[in-house]
């Protein structure tokens, strides 16, 4: 393991909260310390309060941050003194030592701090590092592991068993710290758990734990039992319907939509066809901090049924009643291994998947250096069982309150890079769906930096990189519930003696070719859909009064909605809803420049301003108003309605 310090990105940090910001930002860079908020780091700082008073100030990782992102606010001041004096109390409950933390703080918008701040504020060194890292978590998981990591640090670290984290630890590691370390202690580790390093300052912290880790990968290399890149091999092609119905049967079984990321490369497979893999996957998870269900199941592929029942006899149900729902969704494995395919992870959110997905790829590694090492044996049941049902667990749970309404769900949205199409996309997220947006401009990619958004550069008028797109989104989410078909050109304004053949076929083949190319394209997943598939289509005021000047465009929404309540027909049996919006003075939207809205405004005999006040109820038209209805309409309260065509206008006369 190589160090990531730079001198001339330190010399940026101008105190040392910034320069632990940098070296924290420096170890969650690598995955192989930490992932997805593990490990925390510390340092103290002397302070000048408000009285005029000198203090140390503890600043510790607050919950919530990623050390791979974290920001200053992100760290958590809290007084030391009264930290080191909740250290010394024979008895505190995790609930006490939280109040009394956070009721500590020198910010009240600081987040919670970390549950090991005491641990860290009786070290005694400026600067304290945390992490899990792979190579130690690989060492310490095996029959004789702390005979081994004694064997691998000597007097360097002080070597602490198993025990929660949380009170009883800190005033342990205290105690054992004090009587063990030496003159040569430069860490410490936590058997089943991780590995700290401090130092005087932020470097020195940090590059000490990266010596400590090299120390721990050499070990490993020494025995044979680092793992290697696993060679290429030819990766099988996942079918998607197949993923659909896998996760519509899945998320029927747990009794809440689902979304399921599929892992198929070189170290999913091998992992999964190891022949000991049924075994050593069902043992326990590497670290606490980490307990994630895994089912190992047979080779299955594409046998849904199979995989079904595999996920059903995990948790020994059959039919469950509803009051059984909120522990089976509790119970549920996350990872399912299949040596076909690989690894597909399921989580309540997209974020959720991703990180079991990540979180369970490094402990592939570690579980096969355990085994190379001798033996993968990491902590038994009860010790499990007292983190997962620990009394801060447990209050997290509560405190999560009643779920966003498209949580687990899968969206597409069309022309999503501007206008109704980025709206429609911010007002999904917001109700917790996952997001696929695509558009012809690139754009679309940038949109959003998070695990549930998707954007792919996508010509709709191609339907090969359509269908690939999609089949993407299904891998990276499981399937797919929602679409709004936004993706429109109005062309230029003529009048019907002047419209020629290509502009015609030209707005034909984006409004109605496109779509109805679409809409074939996602029906098969809308069926599969948990909750029934939704689609919502921006048509156009110009469906029940097309103006002069737009004879392509009015005509292509008009057979587009027309398309619609076919589709609303033939889908309705298969629990397909299909709806659509008609907007009118929507001008914050590609289809309107400066020079369409000019021509549109002088055939009507209108000024620009003019033009765009002209609704009855004189209010402007954005589009976020018409994403937040596309939206609803594919939410609960309009569970029961398909075919609907709403006018998003303000009140146009023609219309009404």
């Amino acid at each position: 393991m190589k160090s990531l310090w730079r001198d001339e990105e330190a010399k940026k940090c101008s105190d040392d909260l910034a320069l632990r910001v940098y070296t924290s930002r420096l170890l969650g860079r690598d995955k192989s310390l930490v992932l997805h908020g593990g490990g925390n780091t510390s340092v103290k700082i002397e302070e000048t309060n408000i009285f005029g008073e000198p203090e140390t100030v503890l600043y510790v990782k607050g919950s919530g941050w990623d050390l791979e992102t974290i920001e200053a606010p992100g760290f958590s001041p809290v007084r030391l003194d009264h930290v080191l004096k909740l250290a010394k109390l024979p008895v505190l409950s995790d609930p006490q030592m939280v109040n009394e933390l956070t009721t500590h703080m020198l910010r009240a918008s600081a987040p919670a701090p970390s549950i090991e701040t005491i641990l860290h504020g009786c070290l005694p060194y400026r600067f304290v590092d945390h992490t899990h890292a792979d190579a130690v978590l690989a060492i310490s998981n095996t029959a004789n592991g702390e005979q081994r990591i004694r064997e691998v640090y000597g007097n360097r670290c002080v070597v602490i068993p198993y025990l929660m984290p949380g009170f009883e630890l800190a005033r342990y590691c205290a105690e054992a710290f004090s009587r063990e370390k030496t003159a040569d202690t430069i860490g410490m580790v936590l058997l089943n758990h991780g590995i700290f390093s401090f130092g005087a300052n932020a470097r020195e912290s940090y590059e000490r734990m990266i010596d400590l880790v090299t120390l721990a990968e050499d070990y490993l290399q020494s025995r044979g039992a680092l793992v290697s890149e696993e060679p290429s091999t030819a990766v099988p092609r996942v079918a998607a319907p197949a993923q659909a119905l896998l996760r519509k049967r899945l998320s029927s079984l747990v009794g809440a939509p689902m979304l399921m990321r599929t892992v198929t490369n070189a170290r999913t497979l091998a992992f999964a066809a190891h022949p000991d893999c049924a075994g050593y996957s069902q043992r326990g998870p590497i670290t606490p901090d980490h307990i994630i269900r895994t089912k190992r199941i047979p080779m299955l592929g594409s046998d849904v049924d199979s995989y079904a029942s595999a996920y059903r006899e995990y948790f020994a149900i059959n039919e469950p009643g509803a009051h059984d729902r909120k522990a089976i969704l509790d119970q549920a494995p996350r990872v399912v291994l299949d040596p076909a395919l690989g690894m597909t992870t399921l989580g309540r959110s997209a974020k959720d998947a991703l990180v079991v997905a990540e979180l369970y790829e490094h402990s592939m590694d570690v579980i096969r250096c355990a085994e190379a090492l001798g033996g993968y044996r990491p902590l038994g049941q009860a010790e499990l069982f007292e983190v997962e049902y620990w009394d801060l667990e447990q209050a997290k749970l509560k405190k999560s309150g009643k779920p966003p309404v498209f949580l687990g769900e899968v969206a597409l949205v069309t022309g999503a890079a501007s206008g109704i199409g980025k709206a429609a996309v911010e007002s999904l997220l917001a109700r917790g769906a996952a997001v696929l947006g695509l558009d012809v401009n690139p754009s679309v990619q940038n949109l959003h930096q998070r695990a549930d958004y998707l954007g792919l550069t996508c010509d709709l008028t191609d339907p090969a990189k359509v269908r690939a797109s999609i089949e993407l989104a299904i891998l990276q989410f499981g399937g797919l519930d929602m679409a709004v078909l936004n993706a429109g050109v109005f062309g230029e304004s003529r009048r019907i003696a002047d419209m020629g053949d290509a502009e015609w076929r030209r707005v034909m083949a984006v409004n109605l070719d496109a779509n109805l190319a679409m809409l074939r394209l996602i029906h098969p997943f809308l069926k599969l859909a948990p909750r029934g598939g939704r689609v919502a289509v921006i048509g156009s005021k110009n469906v029940p009064a097309p103006g002069p000047g737009a004879a392509a465009y009015s005509a292509s929404k008009a057979a587009l909605n027309q398309l619609v309540r076919v589709a609303a027909l033939e889908w309705g049996a298969e629990g397909i809803r299909i709806n659509s919006l008609h907007p009118n003075a929507v001008f914050d939207t590609g289809l309107w420049t400066d020079e369409v809205l000019a021509q549109r405004a002088a055939n009507y005999g209108m000024s620009v301003e003019q033009y765009k006040t002209r609704n009855v109820m004189k209010v402007e038209i954005s589009s976020h108003d018409v994403a937040e209805l596309a939206a609803e309409l594919c939410g609960p309260l309009f569970a029961k309605t398909t075919a609907a065509q709403i006018p998003v206008d303000g009140g146009d006369d023609r219309v009404i």
